[in-house]
């Protein structure tokens, strides 16, 4: 974000019961200490051929975010949402200027209780527009996605310092549940 828009971000300041306060303060914060306005307007919607750059961007922030490296390219990300075999789905949050966050579900399957589920796999939502209900959308999307395709249940992961990640996966009614064992991968090259 340019330091004017920063700025601009940072003289006004909504108040949750919707009033706005007036911040004369010169320090610069970081984008994720700035609160945008909510857009009046939110759709959420499965992605869309034309909605691969900025979900590759998003993609990239939320990697960069974890300090993860980003491999992913927009081909493969096409290839996988909308090749001849899609593997994931991506649900998209858009506002007026642009996305503004995404999920991404990948299929489960627990074999000895014949279930399906939906591992949300990634949910994120770009710095200035967290705390106003879009990841909340989101997920309540992806719940859909989920039940319309037979399943009966969802898991989401966070990782083991992540409070704040748990505590909103559980003010979504997300039950905690133990790791037991480890989990092995192997290249398939």
């Amino acid at each position: 974000m340019s330091t004017s828009r920063r700025q601009a971000a940072l003289l006004y300041q909504q108040r949750p019961d919707g009033s706005f306060e007036t911040r004369t303060q010169n320090a610069m914060l970081d984008d994720s200490e700035i609160s945008l306005l909510r857009p009046p307007v939110l759709t959420i919607r499965s992605a869309q051929l034309r909605d691969m750059p900025e979900l590759n961007d998003m993609i990239r922030l939320l990697a960069a975010h974890h300090g993860d490296p980003s491999a992913a390219t927009p081909e493969q990300l096409e290839r996988d949402l909308f090749g001849p075999m899609p593997w994931i789905t991506a649900l998209v949050a858009e506002g007026e200027n642009g996305l503004i966050g995404y999920a991404i579900l990948v299929p489960l399957y627990k074999a000895q209780e014949g279930q399906r589920g939906m591992d949300l796999h990634h949910l994120f939502v770009r710095d200035g527009h967290r705390g106003h209900g879009i990841g909340q959308h989101l997920v309540d999307r992806a719940r859909d996605v989920a039940r319309k395709a037979g399943c009966s249940f969802l898991s989401v992961g966070a990782a083991t310092g992540n409070v704040q990640a748990h505590r909103f996966y559980e003010q979504m009614d997300f039950k905690p549940r133990p790791v037991t064992g480890m989990r092995y991968l192997q290249a398939l090259a």
